[in-house]
């Protein structure tokens, strides 16, 4: 921090937030009566979206704080809220000085339960902290425990990852269709939506009839030839790392490991 605040009896301070969405999206706001520049992102003027106050320690406990605001900047929609674009998003808060925009984060987290009533919503922030309460040692599974492409996987994210259009899309059900790989291959993996009214990222849960299935809700006017970049998925099997993706040695679960059921066998007369 290299800026000291409210040490003279008047300052231009205000408070600016920022949000980064998992799918690569950036929002910040501010709570001054125009719109900032600084950091790289342009900080929209929205004085109806105001962080409560953040409470910070020295323990190791998560630090709590809340967000409250209506639902009337274009930025933040309720549709967006409802299908989950905002959930797991990291979230900065902090001072500006809305004269030299010199400014400092006094919080950092990720959104947790987000709530809806009445037109406003209010979202729970996790600290950074809270990462300490997450279990480092691994526990034995019949299934990689690695994420696909990423850490302990070793596989190029790059050779998955293929350009394609939509085919077309059913709101009521959240299915689609692309003209891109076998929609068998996309099952476990995710779309993103690089036009259109469904801009964003999106969690494919299953594929089926040449169709895949999404976590979001899509809305209504997709029309086919959107743009989209799909990246396959695994379902973390040592059969499929091994025939398909010929990556064995990483595979990072324990597929022969007897289960907790071989504890409750007993003997049966034969």
């Amino acid at each position: 921090m290299s800026r000291v605040f409210f040490t003279n009896e008047l300052e231009g301070v205000a408070t600016f937030w920022r949000i980064h969405r998992r799918d690569g999206v950036t929002l910040g706001f501010t709570s001054h009566d125009r719109d900032l520049f600084f950091g790289g992102v342009l900080h929209r003027a929205a004085p109806g979206v105001l962080p409560s106050a953040v409470r910070r320690s020295a323990g190791i406990t998560g630090d709590s704080a809340e967000m409250h605001g209506a639902l009337a900047h274009d930025s933040i929609a309720e549709d967006d809220l409802a299908s989950g674009r905002f959930d797991g998003a990291r979230v900065e808060v902090g001072a500006v000085d809305w004269e030299s925009c010199e400014n400092a984060a006094l919080y950092s987290g990720t959104i947790g339960s987000v709530a809806r009533e009445d037109g406003a919503f209010s979202a729970e922030l996790r600290s950074a902290k809270a990462a300490l309460e997450d279990d480092p040692v691994p526990r034995t599974s019949p299934t990689c425990r690695a994420r696909f492409c990423g850490p302990g996987c070793g596989l190029s994210a790059a050779r998955f990852i293929h350009r394609a259009a939509l085919l077309w899309a059913d709101p009521e059900t959240n299915r689609a269709s692309f003209d891109g790989p076998d929609a068998e291959l996309l099952a476990g993996g995710t779309v993103r939506w690089l036009e259109g009214p469904a801009g964003g990222l999106m969690d494919i849960l299953a594929a089926e009839e040449g169709a895949v299935i999404l976590d979001g809700m899509l809305p209504d006017g997709l029309r086919p030839g959107t743009k989209v970049l799909l990246r396959e998925g695994c379902d973390h099997t040592l059969a499929t790392c091994a025939a398909r993706f010929g990556n064995a040695v990483n595979f990072r679960g324990e597929p022969f490991l007897p289960g907790n059921d071989l504890l409750t066998r007993y003997p049966s007369p034969a």
